[in-house]
Formats: structure tokens, C-alpha cells, sequence
């Protein structure tokens, strides 16, 4: 599917929202932003990942100024507390510890840039997400297979990694990496913007 004469630019490497872009049934090229996603001290949840989706977008757009080009970040939220990509198997660990048992927020920021029509557009989505009490051993056999290395939490709601949820309130895409239904009005936007 393409939107009018508008080529899409996934600038994510991530195989997860590219396999929920895809499904939707877009053709899209991908490129790496490869930005510093360190936290601003006193930087609310959603303004993190507004600001990451953004500068994501924008180091991508200089590059394909004729082209519509997308933006996403995802956070995991504990107690008002970033839990990003673990750096080791043992911080994993700890993460997973630490949500045992207890309800967290996933938050997913877009942001879809084209630079020669002079738009820019962001927006986030959030879900709840609430964890079983977790077993030791079973956290440690997760960690083993590798699963939570590269993800925020430490988990993947779609994976091996579903045993760990109880359930969850809202979007599920949200929690994977990319709000579909959200992605869907904002492109609408972009158009009609893009139209007038």
C-alpha cells in the first residue's frame, strides 16, 4: 500500500515494527538513526519519547527530504523510573525482579517528518501493563535465551516473554513498539496536511 505519491521511511531497524508496518500492509525503506537515548535529568516518560521519536526523525529526514519519514521510541515505567535496554544479564534480571507482581506503563512515541512539505508531526500512546509473580528460576531461564537483551524492561510482550504478563490495558502495538492505531490517525493528518 503506498499514501499517494509518498515513499515511507522506517527510521528504526527494529524487526518488531517493521513486521507491524508491514502488516499493515505499507511498503517503507528502513535506516538506522543510531542517536543517544540517555534520559534528560527531570525528563517526564512522555516527553522522552517524544523527544527520542523526534530526533530520530529528523537525523533521518535531512537525508530523504522528499520522503515521509518515521520516528519511534519505547520505554518501559516503573515507578516513574525509565527502565531502558538492559546492559547485561544481570541487569535483566533485576529489571524483570523488579516488575514482578506489580503493574507498570509502557509508552510508544511517533514522530513523522517531511522536511519539503514542512511537516512535522508527534504524538505517543501508553499502555498499563501488569506482571505475574514471577518464579526466580523462570526469570533466570528467560534471561538465558537471550530474549530481553535488546529490549526496554527486559521483556517482549509477543515473544517467549508473554508468560510474564497477567494482562494489560490498552494497545498491545503500544507495548510491542508501534501504536498501529495511533501511527494510522497521525499518517491521516500528514496527508491532509500535505493536501491543503
Amino acid at each position: 500500500m503506498t499514501v499517494g505519491t509518498l515513499k515511507l521511511i522506517l527510521a528504526s531497524r527494529s524487526p518488531r515494527r517493521q513486521e507491524l508496518l508491514s502488516r499493515l500492509g505499507y511498503e517503507f525503506g528502513v535506516a538506522e538513526p543510531g542517536i543517544e537515548e540517555s534520559q534528560i535529568p527531570g525528563e517526564k516518560p512522555a516527553a522522552h519519547v517524544l523527544r527520542l521519536a523526534l530526533e530520530k526523525a529528523r537525523r533521518i529526514a535531512s537525508s530523504f527530504p522528499s520522503e515521509l519519514v518515521i520516528g519511534a521510541d519505547t520505554i518501559v515505567v516503573l515507578d516513574e523510573i525509565i527502565l531502558g535496554k538492559p546492559s547485561s544479564p544481570d541487569e535483566a534480571v533485576n529489571m524483570l525482579k523488579s516488575l514482578s507482581g506489580r503493574e507498570h506503563v509502557v509508552y510508544t512515541g511517533l514522530s513523522m517528518i517531511l522536511l519539503d512539505g514542512k511537516i512535522e508531526n508527534s504524538d505517543y500512546d501508553a499502555t498499563k501493563v501488569i506482571f505475574n509473580n514471577l518464579d526466580d528460576r523462570d526469570i533466570f531461564r528467560y534471561v538465558e535465551s537471550g530474549e530481553p537483551m535488546d529490549k526496554a524492561g527486559a521483556y517482549g510482550i509477543q515473544g517467549m516473554g508473554s508468560f510474564l504478563v497477567d494482562h494489560y490495558e490498552g494497545e498491545f502495538d503500544t507495548v510491542i513498539g508501534f501504536p498501529t492505531k495511533l501511527f494510522a490517525r497521525m499518517l491521516e493528518e500528514v496527508v491532509s496536511c500535505r493536501n491543503r
